[in-house]
This record gives C-alpha cells, sequence and structure tokens, in this order.
C-alpha cells in the first residue's frame, strides 16, 4: 500500500464496455490519499446514449469512491464534457462527493494548480460538435478493437501492452495538431489567472511538462492508457501508468515525463 497526499483521475469512462475498471479498482486498492480528484468523463453519458455496458467492476469504483469520501478523504468531481449533465449540480454533495467547475489545489509545497478537465479549450468540443461525436465513435472503435488484438498477443505469447489508439494517435498527429492547440491554451489560461500549474484531462494522453511558465499536467484516462497522476507527500508529482494486469505492479514515469508527440482530441 501507498500512502501519498492526493490522487487525480480523469476519463474512466464508466457505462463503457472499454472502461478498464478491474485495473482502476486495483490502482486504488494500492494507493491510499487525502486528497482524490476526479477530473471529467468519470460516467460517459455520450455512450451510454448509444448502450450502456455496466460491469459489476464498474459498480463496485463507484461504490469504492462513495466509501472513500465516507471515510474522510475530500472527494471532489470536475464534470467533463461526456458527464457535463452533471454540470447542472456544481455545489451539489453526492454522498460526501463535491460536484465543482473547477477547482484550485494547492500543494504540499506552496503551488497552486488548476484543475479544470479541458474541454472547454478544445475547439472542436466547442464549436463542432459533430466533429466531437465522430472522433468519440472512431476512438471507442480503436478500443474496443484493441480489446480482441490484446487477447491475440497474448494468446501468441507477446508481452507487454501495445494500444492501437495510441498508435493512431501518433500517427495522425501531424496532420492534426495546427488544429489542436490544447496544451497550451490550457496552459496559457493558468497562468493569466496566476496559478503555478493546471491539472486537466480530455485528451487521454498522461504528462507533466512546462509550458508558458507554468506546470501543465494531464491524468490519461482509464480507457486506453491507463494512467493517473499522484501527489506524493512532498508535493512532487508523478504519472503512474498501470499498465500490468491487476494483481501485478505498477510501471511509472517521473516528474519529468515529456512525451515527443502532441495528443489529439478524443
Amino acid at each position: 500500500m501507498t500512502r501519498v497526499r492526493s490522487i487525480f483521475l480523469s476519463d474512466i469512462h464508466l457505462g463503457t464496455r472499454a472502461c478498464q475498471a478491474d485495473r482502476l479498482l486495483s490502482f486504488l486498492r494500492e494507493h491510499q490519499a487525502e486528497h482524490l480528484f476526479l477530473i471529467g468523463d468519470i460516467v460517459d453519458f455520450w455512450a451510454m446514449g448509444r448502450g450502456i455496458h455496466w460491469s459489476p467492476a464498474q459498480n463496485t469504483v463507484v461504490q469504492k469512491l462513495l466509501r472513500r469520501a465516507r471515510h474522510g478523504e475530500q472527494v471532489v468531481f470536475i464534470p467533463g464534457n461526456h458527464d457535463e449533465a452533471l454540470r447542472s449540480y456544481v455545489g451539489i454533495a453526492f454522498g460526501d462527493i463535491r460536484v465543482a467547475a473547477e477547482w484550485e489545489h494547492l500543494t504540499a509545497d506552496g503551488r497552486r494548480f488548476l484543475l479544470v478537465h479541458g474541454d472547454e479549450f478544445d475547439q472542436v468540443t466547442r464549436h463542432h460538435r459533430w466533429v466531437a461525436v465522430l472522433g468519440d465513435l472512431s476512438y471507442t472503435f480503436l478500443v474496443r478493437l484493441n480489446i480482441y488484438l490484446s487477447w491475440l498477443r497474448r494468446r501468441l505469447g507477446r508481452a507487454g501492452h501495445w494500444s492501437l489508439a495510441g498508435y493512431a494517435k501518433r500517427k495522425i498527429k501531424s496532420a492534426l495538431e495546427f488544429i489542436f492547440n490544447f496544451e497550451g491554451s490550457v496552459a496559457r489560461h493558468a497562468r493569466g489567472r496566476g496559478f503555478d500549474g493546471v491539472i486537466c484531462g480530455h485528451i487521454h494522453w498522461a504528462g507533466i511538462k512546462e509550458l508558458d511558465g507554468v506546470q501543465y499536467v494531464n491524468c490519461g484516462d482509464w480507457v486506453d492508457s491507463c494512467s493517473a497522476i499522484v501527489e506524493h507527500l512532498d508535493g512532487r508529482l508523478e504519472v503512474i501508468t498501470w499498465h500490468a494486469d491487476p494483481a501485478h505492479a505498477p510501471e511509472t514515469e517521473p516528474e519529468s515525463v515529456n512525451p515527443a508527440e502532441e495528443p489529439v482530441h478524443v
């Protein structure tokens, strides 16, 4: 069991077949915290409108989050675009889980971080919703296809995790990077408001980097990459990628991680 000060999760996408709830439960069992922040797209109402897949493991995730809040852990939920219907409940608490439009978090070493999901900085989501929905359908298809590819890789004795969706992101990066300036937009917004950094989700691309004089932090997701951000007791932030099966140990990346590839919208 690892004791950390804060856990930051986003893009769990409960209600979908692609949600890797078992791995998330394994991660939560191994990490205790004082603060737990759910930074958007926790429940996928977009996908549930087309068909609901709610597994026992997903139900256990909800129960575990409620239990952690009930036992004194501060749990804050910031809705994203896939669960935007819950933005109507900003300021209300459900089972000791507080719903907020955004949040200010002070780290143990005194840094001020703005917590937002990030969809408001995505020009496609804001102004071309049909493109965003089409992108979501395409991404969901790739993730579901990856489930069968992972099964085939295991049957062939190929170890390790390989992501078809991640591969597609890297390949189309150069064609889309002129459209998406997500990271820079989020960082500039945080800097303009006087924050030391920003922690967000939305693009399913975990990382920690310095941008425009602030620290940009993205939680990743629990559909493809199975990643989270943790704040250690000294205030240091770290990306944790939980690719291993629930019974195995995690892989970790240090705070200096700086992915060469830029993210794309999902």
